[in-house]
């Protein structure tokens, strides 16, 4: 029998809450403490936090030093990074410090983090883990599985390769977050304006690691990283999860995040996001209804592969989430047993879904 793991979750949100929920049900954890960034949520139990039936006797708090001075082997966390980001790595310098080891959904840069962002942001990262002598591993789908281990699973059974593509090919109408659909991707908002997602250089920031992991992967440098991207309107409005599109606002958006080798591109991601399955019908379409992630790879042999995420209990963005979450939350053995420092998962064990298998 494996030693149970003592876990503290910080945030319970869209990816959270299914992080807490695993915790809570799977006896291979112990929930130690649960942070919320709400005041409307500090003092719940966790077990209703995580929509179940059950008292676990530990409340929530704001109180970061709290949860932490319980003494947790690891942490899970899915706060929101994209709109906190100085602050979201400053929590995890606190926690890594504290001789915690950490598993989270973001950011997602932090997937594979060398020459994507500054080194002078990278250190202080670094030095918390090896003072702590604790680990750092952010996954998820999209930065994650759906661009690291399965691409280069299958680049394993190579001759050559010329390309790896990694596609999301999704509807985000069902996405219930304001703040990711219209702050940092711009959805309803005027062309001529750009969001967070769109400036300069950040598309590169958020997904620069997919493209940098899987070029160490082949073992190829490249030149240089470069982005594109295109938006097309809402010819109607219309409302979706997270609000409303106004006719004229942002509805249908696809970028590549492309990295080079002598003028072209070795690997590539690529988004296509609609926000009705109407729009921009001459883009990629996905496998199946809803969304699909797809991984291409051009080569002796070749492959084209869609994965197709599904769930009882929701629509493919659901599935998508609770994906996310035990993308992490299982990789939690690993992590707390590798060495200590930023780890990806060219380094970690393969994570098969021990312990989890459950008839209904």
């Amino acid at each position: 029998m494996s030693e149970t793991i003592r876990v503290a979750q910080i945030g319970t949100g869209n990816v959270g809450v299914h992080a807490l929920r695993a915790l809570i049900t799977n006896p291979g954890f112990e929930l130690t403490g649960v942070w919320v960034s709400s005041e409307a949520k500090s003092g719940k139990d966790a077990g209703e936090l995580a929509g179940l039936d059950v008292s676990t006797g530990i409340a929530a708090t704001t109180d970061l030093e709290a949860v932490l001075a319980t003494k947790p082997q690891c942490a899970v966390y899915t706060a929101m990074a994209d709109n906190r980001l100085a602050d979201a790595l400053h929590d995890y310098r606190r926690i890594l410090a504290a001789g915690i080891n950490v598993v989270g959904s973001s950011a997602v840069f932090l997937q594979y983090p060398w020459q994507v962002i500054p080194q002078e942001m990278l250190a202080p990262l670094e030095d918390a883990a090896r003072d702590g002598n604790s680990s750092l591993f952010v996954n998820g789908i999209d930065p994650g599985f759906a661009n690291d281990l399965l691409p280069l699973a299958l680049a394993g059974t190579c001759q050559n390769i010329q390309q790896i593509r990694c596609m999301e090919i999704v509807d985000y109408a069902t996405y219930d977050s304001a703040t990711v659909m219209f702050d940092v991707m711009g959805f309803g908002k005027p062309l001529d304006e750009t969001p967070m997602l769109l400036q300069p250089g950040v598309l590169s920031l958020a997904w620069g690691s997919v493209v940098r992991q899987l070029a160490a992967g082949l073992g190829i440098e490249l030149d240089e990283v470069t982005e594109r991207h295109e938006r097309h309107p809402a010819p109607d409005d219309f409302d979706i999860a997270a609000g409303h599109i106004p006719k004229g606002g942002a509805a249908a958006l696809r970028f590549e995040v492309l990295g080079m080798v002598n003028g072209k591109p070795a690997v590539v991601l690529e988004h296509v996001t609609r926000l009705r399955e109407d729009l921009q019908p001459d883009w990629p379409q996905p496998a199946q209804p809803g969304g699909s992630y797809r991984v291409e790879i051009t080569g002796e042999p070749s492959y084209a592969v869609d994965i197709c995420l599904s769930s009882p209990n929701g629509d493919h963005n659901h599935a998508g989430l609770v994906a996310t979450a035990m993308r992490v939350v299982n990789a939690i053995p690993a992590v707390v047993a590798a060495p200590p420092g930023i780890r990806t998962t060219l380094d970690l064990p393969l994570v098969t879904g021990r312990g989890l298998y459950a008839p209904t």
